[in-house]
């Protein structure tokens, strides 16, 4: 069976929609910078209930037809399989070959989680749907997806996705290593034999950052948050304190052998920039 250090390293990004004409004209340029580093792909995030959902099409159409290899994020709670099939058919029209298959959270106020439950029902109707016509990601949970009940539980939902047909998952943003490693490992133990790519969240905004790990339950360990409340509105000093731990971070995932690095950019390009020169990682393979 294949261990992460057997996959080829690869390294993509993360955007979410814009929801204006200036948002859109900015995410085009954070697009072309980052682009020049000749990612695998650049994903697009899916809102709540298909807030988001146009939004989501459009803009990866729009990196598709711009050069670049798109992914979208699509969240089945709350949808129908026939608004997911005329998703899957309008990428597959784009020439789009990568999805970010997620369960999503139940909109506010609706009291039906519609025709699909979890995940791994979502991976099996793309198969069902479109063979292997996309590559599909997964989403993984090093600390544990924050609504399980316990870790193994946890553990097997992710086989689920896996034997189902995902090809690959990218994991929730983390800053403790051994999260990632005993992860790895414990997935190996139930003959998982994909990719796990890190999620690597940039450090630029502490409250930001603090209410993102209590909505999704990152753990932001102790010593980190300690020092990032210490800076104040110090923003320049929190700012390399924080280049310094996620590059470091970074470092050591490539050096035990993670296959690649996913770059949640927020839609800005300094700080992933910031990172990526710290490690001295030049132009990314593209296959």
């Amino acid at each position: 069976m294949e261990s992460q250090k057997d996959f080829p390293q690869t390294f993509s990004f993360e955007f979410f929609p814009p929801k204006s004409d200036e948002g859109a004209e900015k995410l085009r340029k954070v697009r072309d910078e980052l682009a020049k580093l000749n990612p695998l792909y650049f994903s697009v995030t899916f809102g709540a209930g298909g807030s988001t959902q146009q939004g989501t099409a459009d803009a990866v159409i729009e990196i598709q037809k711009s050069g670049s290899n798109a992914a979208p994020h699509l969240s089945c709670i709350g949808s129908s399989k026939e608004s997911i099939r005329e998703l899957l058919n309008l990428y597959k029209d784009n020439d789009i070959k990568r999805i970010v298959a997620l369960r999503g959270d139940m909109p506010s106020g609706m009291q039906s989680a519609g025709e699909f439950r979890h995940a791994n029902e979502l991976v099996e109707f793309i198969r069902k749907e479109t063979g292997d016509h996309f590559h599909i990601e997964v989403a993984a949970y090093p600390e544990f997806h924050p609504q399980a009940n316990d870790a193994e539980t946890d553990l097997k939902n992710f086989k689920r996705k896996i034997d189902a047909g995902a090809n690959s998952a990218l994991t929730q943003y983390f800053y403790n290593i051994d999260a990632y490693i005993n992860f790895v490992e414990d997935c190996e133990d139930m003959g998982v034999s994909v990719p796990i790519v890190p999620g690597i969240m940039p450090i630029t905004n502490y409250k930001q950052l603090a209410r993102f790990s209590d909505m999704c339950g990152a753990e932001i360990p102790r010593w980190i948050r300690k020092r990032l409340e210490g800076f104040g509105d110090d923003i320049e000093s929190l700012r390399a304190f924080g280049l310094d731990v996620t590059a470091e971070l970074c470092h050591e995932l490539l050096e035990v052998g993670a296959p690649g690095l996913h770059f949640y950019t927020m839609n800005q390009t300094g700080p992933t920039m910031a990172i990526w020169e710290a490690l001295g990682l030049g132009d990314a393979p593209s296959n």
